[in-house]
């Protein structure tokens, strides 16, 4: 299902700043970074940037070469498995995996480590790196976008400790069809109010 969802800069900042979208990985560990799914920028006020936001994903694998798979659908409680093939290598369903609420993709290749990227309407949105055979990669990702604004911050690379710090706006799109994000705060001067982030003209599906 795709949510329709808007940004709108409703905000007093006489520039155009940098808005930042991303979801988590919960069962990420302490060395998987948090990417920026998607950066809206120059989006002046009183304006707005739509676009859509699949509940599913996409998978595919990478290597060391700069090599990657096409990209295969993939939802929570689905999992994938990385096979060798004479020219190469497949990534193929699990027939044999335990259900679980994750999406998992296990490397089954008999040498060499495979980085697994997720991906959200195109964008990368998640990536599990170095992946060993006989080891699986796992993701599960609640319908949950995080929001901020942030400066230098460049879409699908990894976000730096201290904007994630400052990140705290987190919306939950269960049950929405669409929806505008609407931006406030900001602006010059000692009276500047921080950024805020609410849901407005929300539709369910």
């Amino acid at each position: 299902m795709n949510i329709r969802l808007k940004v709108i800069n409703r905000s007093d900042d006489e520039h155009r700043p940098n808005i930042v979208l991303f979801q988590k990985n919960v069962l990420a560990d302490l060395e998987e970074l948090t990417l920026a799914w998607k950066v809206i920028r120059n989006c002046g006020r009183d304006c707005y940037h739509p676009f859509v936001y699949p509940t599913d994903f996409e998978v595919a694998i990478g290597d060391s070469h700069g090599n990657y798979s096409p990209r295969a659908p993939v939802a929570n409680g689905q999992a994938l498995v990385v096979r060798p093939t004479p020219s190469g290598r497949r990534l193929d369903r699990d027939p044999n995996a335990a259900h679980s609420a994750e999406i998992e993709v296990a490397n089954a290749l008999p040498r060499g480590s495979v980085d697994v990227n997720i991906y959200k309407a195109g964008l990368l949105v998640s990536r599990k790196t170095a992946v060993a055979p006989g080891q699986k990669a796992v993701f599960r990702f609640q319908p949950t976008l995080w929001i901020g604004v942030a400066s230098q911050v460049v879409q699908s690379a990894a976000l730096e400790s201290a904007v994630l710090e400052r990140i705290n706006t987190r919306l939950s799109l269960v049950g929405i069809g669409s929806a505008d994000i609407v931006m406030t705060g900001g602006g010059p001067g000692p009276d500047a109010r921080p950024h805020a982030f609410t849901l407005e003209n929300i539709q369910p599906y």
